[in-house]
């Protein structure tokens, strides 16, 4: 990871961030090839309230978005954390990891309760997610819908992202 930066995106970043999401997702197979385009509505309807762009020389090499989501028992500050996008040839450098720690550190910057997401539960239980009954997303596997609590209690209710995720 020498020299690698991670920064806020700049409305130049956008084309090279859109090439790098679809180039991430290109090949997995539960993706249903729309995150780019869910990054761009949440940009336009102002939800993004964390972009990050991992860089090196110049060159964009991942991504992190996250946007608020809405819980059914009414609490705040939850936020849903995704995608999470790193160039296929760069994978496995410490980029994604980077970019989720600076994910969840600008998030408990911005004083959240909580995060969510959806992903591979080995992968992120190194950043301190959970899956848990508490936090539900009906119509995805409960293993895969993992949750970090970042300030006051666990609440009980079913998560609602942002329609810029309804396919």
């Amino acid at each position: 990871m020498t020299g690698l930066s991670l920064r806020a995106e700049t409305p130049a970043d956008i084309p090279a961030i859109t090439a790098l999401i679809n180039a991430a997702f290109a090949n997995v197979t539960h993706s249903d090839q729309r995150e780019a385009q869910i990054v761009d509505l949440l940009r336009q309807e102002d939800a993004l309230v964390v972009s990050l762009v991992a860089e090196r020389d110049g060159d964009l090499l991942g991504h992190v978005a996250a946007s608020p989501v809405t819980l059914s028992d009414g609490s705040r500050r939850w936020f849903g954390i995704g995608p999470v996008s790193v160039l296929p040839d760069c994978q496995g450098e410490g980029i994604g990891s980077a970019l989720m720690q600076a994910a969840i550190a600008a998030l408990r910057e911005q004083e959240a309760a909580g995060c969510v997401l959806l992903g591979d539960p080995s992968w992120y239980l190194r950043f301190g997610f959970v899956a848990t009954p508490l936090l539900r997303l009906p119509g995805v596997p409960a293993e895969y819908f993992q949750a970090l609590l970042l300030d006051g209690d666990w609440p009980d209710a079913r998560v609602h992202y942002d329609p810029a995720f309804a396919g």
